[in-house]
């Protein structure tokens, strides 16, 4: 894998070259966006106690122009998924978490989200009455469920801003459906989940040749 991107737009191209990039540390050695980064592109915290992390700041440029899509797709753990690639991922992986049942948790969620077309996590949380003590760990645990089935994504990031402004913080996920956001046509493909899950294995094996069987499956299940 590589070790020279730069930029928020050398990233874009890289993960449209691989179709699909984990963003921090995926468990196959090399393959993430954190890897593939220059050196002087990663973490850092100064003396004063600030930090510094230009990869953290791609993400929005990336996910708003980069013809990708962003969520918690590889093993619960965010990263980016290729539009290409999207519909073959999206037909396995709803075939495994289908769509939530009626009167479910996960359907409440849902249909909050298709309500409001996008909230930010906390604004969901709320409107979906997760406010008691200890709601948000179990209410991140749905999100993260429902974006694995790949029925929810990242549409953007929203930063707090200072009395002058500026940005700062960690920012918080802006979430929305695949279909508000791409439209329906492009979570569809013309292939069987079986199929769909072949292609993503025969690309994977060949992207990630000296990854076990097991570390890959692990990417797509």
């Amino acid at each position: 894998m590589k070790n020279e991107i730069y930029s928020a737009a050398q990233l874009m191209a890289y993960i449209q070259e691989v179709g699909f990039l984990p963003l921090l540390d995926s468990g196959i050695r090399g393959y993430s966006a954190e890897d593939v980064v220059a050196d002087d592109c990663r973490y850092v915290v100064f003396p004063d106690g600030g930090w510094d992390w230009p990869l953290w700041k791609w993400k929005g440029p990336v996910v708003t122009e980069g013809n990708c899509v962003y969520g918690k797709f590889f093993a619960g753990k965010a990263g980016f998924v290729s539009r290409q690639w999207w519909p073959h991922l999206c037909n396995y992986r709803r075939s495994v978490h289908p769509a939530p049942a009626e009167g479910s948790i996960e359907e409440a969620i849902l249909q909050t989200l298709r309500e409001h077309g996008s909230l930010i996590t906390r604004q969901l949380r709320a409107a979906c009455g997760f406010t008691g003590p200890k709601m948000r760990s179990r209410f991140d645990a749905y999100i993260t469920r429902l974006q694995m089935g790949c029925h929810i994504v990242t549409e953007d990031f929203v930063y707090p801003t200072d009395r002058h402004g500026r940005e700062y913080g960690w920012g918080w996920s802006l979430l929305t459906t695949p279909e508000q956001l791409y439209g329906r046509e492009a979570c569809q493909c013309d292939c069987t989940p079986d199929e769909s899950r072949q292609l993503l294995l025969n690309h994977l094996r060949q992207l990630l040749p000296n990854a076990t069987e097991k570390q890959i499956c692990k990417l797509i299940l």
